[in-house]
């Protein structure tokens, strides 16, 4: 028996018994889909993925070639024809003429972008520095918590919002903001987890065996930290999306060429007045819905993973 087998024997997810390997993965999947609200929520997530994959496939004009644009039909109402294709806009058009539908298909797939993007990478950082703070402890817990406790101190919002400030708009830009207002949350929620984790015996057993540091912190510590880490993982992904979202509605986010749901809301804004309300509505009906979507399956797996939460 190699050292890992021995190690992970003694782990508590095996609980001290050989169990299947799909036989936890079956059933968190048979309590999740218990949830009619979390499948419902969980489907129409998955739908405004694919939409947003398929935009080129699907959306009747590219709102990015000005070629495709008309300035005759700026400004025309859900419903209406158009003058130069004879199609019809069925979300309406700005004033630019862009169509709507098609603006929306597109700026879903870069909000989603820079929250899968800006999550992972914010993941990849708050778990090594989270499990680092476990597995180390002493001075080393201390410095990265201090870090921790400072950054979160202060509202997301705010540091992002003097960190493109400084840096000016872009996608890239924003993902790094993201990131840095992310990253703490993630370690976190992984420290809490390791610090228990950390001092069972499977851990000891693993130190006795000379294993590296590095190979008992991923390969063995982090598995049984994974719980509630995929739920904070799915909440964040939808208060990127939403941060996202408000920072370009502020005009310091994606740039005016690549247009998120956030930046389309902010550009119909000014023309609630003159009663064209489908330019902000129906960007934010979108954004919204994928928003809740995410919730709800966020919502099913902090009970999944803690019962105690369950009605």
């Amino acid at each position: 028996m190699s050292d890992d087998a021995f190690v992970s024997g003694l782990a508590p997810v095996a609980a001290g018994k050989p169990l299947a390997v799909d036989s936890p993965l079956k059933r968190i999947a048979r309590a999740f889909f218990e949830d009619k609200l979390a499948v419902f929520g969980l489907v129409l997530f998955l739908v405004m993925v694919l939409l947003a994959l398929c935009a080129p496939l699907i959306a009747p004009q590219n709102p990015y070639d000005l070629a495709q644009l008309d300035i005759m039909d700026g400004g025309q109402p859900p419903g209406t024809a158009s003058f130069s294709t004879g199609g019809t806009y069925y979300l309406g058009t700005d004033e630019q003429g862009r169509d709507m539908l098609s603006a929306i298909l597109y700026g879903l797939r870069i909000s989603l972008v820079v929250a899968t993007v800006s999550l992972a990478c914010a993941l990849a950082i708050g778990v090594t520095a989270g499990m680092t703070a476990a597995y180390f402890g002493g001075k080393v817990d201390a410095l990265i918590m201090r870090v921790v406790d400072l950054q979160l101190s202060f509202p997301a919002i705010l540091i992002a919002l003097i960190l493109l400030a400084l840096w000016g708009r872009g996608v890239d830009k924003v993902i790094i903001a993201l990131v840095i207002v992310q990253w703490a949350y993630y370690a976190r929620t992984v420290r809490s987890s390791a610090m228990v984790e950390a001092r069972k015996d499977y851990i000891d057993a693993a130190r006795c065996l000379a294993l590296s540091h590095g190979r008992i912190m991923f390969h063995h510590l982090l598995p049984n930290c994974l719980p509630p880490l995929i739920v904070v993982a799915t909440v964040q992904i939808a208060q990127a999306i939403a941060l996202e979202a408000t920072l370009s509605f502020l005009g310091v986010g994606v740039p005016i060429t690549e247009p998120s749901l956030g930046l389309l809301i902010a550009n119909g804004y000014d023309f609630l007045l003159s009663g064209r309300y489908w330019v902000s509505l129906f960007p934010g009906i979108a954004l919204v819905v994928t928003i809740v979507a995410i919730n709800l399956v966020g919502d099913r797996l902090r009970d999944v993973f803690n019962p105690r939460l369950q009605k």
